[in-house]
C-alpha cells in the first residue's frame, strides 16, 4: 500500500510541517532515547520512552514527506511504523521488530504486562538505530531542518 492510498482511505492526512516543527520532535525523540537509557526509573518506563523515540521517528519521516496518521482512526501508531519503508526506506526487517515493539508497547499499557530486560535492550538498540536512520535521511533529504 502506497502513502497515496493511505491517503485515500483516511489513514494518513496532508500536512505541511514547517522545518522548526521536525526540528522539536527530532529533539524531543533525542531526550526520549537518553530517557530510556536512565537507569534509575523503571524498564517499563524506560520502554515506553524508548517507543515514543521510534514514535516521533516514524512522525517526522511521515511529516517531512507531507503527511501525517489519522489519529481519529484506530492503528495510527502501526500505520506510522509500516510508512517508514515509504518515507525513509527503512528496511522490512526492521519494521517487522518495530512492530513487535509496538505491539509490547500495548500489551504493557493495556494489560499490565511487565517489559523484559531483553525486551528492554531491543527497543533501545532498535530506537538508537533508527535515531540516527532518521538524522542521515535528514541530513540527505531535508537538511534544512538540521540547520539552526
Amino acid at each position: 500500500m502506497t502513502l497515496e492510498n493511505l491517503l485515500a482511505i483516511r489513514q494518513l492526512q496532508a500536512h505541511n510541517a514547517e522545518p522548526i516543527s521536525l526540528r522539536k520532535l527530532l529533539d524531543a525523540a533525542r531526550r526520549n532515547l537518553a530517557d530510556a537509557r536512565f537507569d534509575q526509573i523503571s524498564s517499563d518506563n524506560r520502554f515506553d520512552a524508548g517507543y515514543k523515540c521510534v514514535m516521533q521517528c516514524a512522525m517526522i519521516g511521515l511529516w517531512a514527506s507531507g503527511y501525517r496518521t489519522s489519529t481519529s482512526q484506530p492503528g495510527h501508531h502501526q500505520t506510522a511504523i509500516q510508512c517508514l519503508i515509504h518515507t525513509m526506506g527503512v528496511p522490512k526487517d526492521d519494521i517487522i521488530v518495530l512492530d513487535a515493539l509496538r505491539r509490547q508497547r500495548n500489551l504493557t499499557d493495556y494489560e499490565g504486562d511487565p517489559v523484559s530486560n531483553a525486551t528492554l535492550k531491543a527497543c533501545i538498540d532498535h530506537a538508537e538505530e533508527l535515531l540516527l536512520y532518521t538524522e542521515h535521511w535528514l541530513r540527505e533529504r531535508h537538511p534544512e531542518v538540521l540547520t539552526h
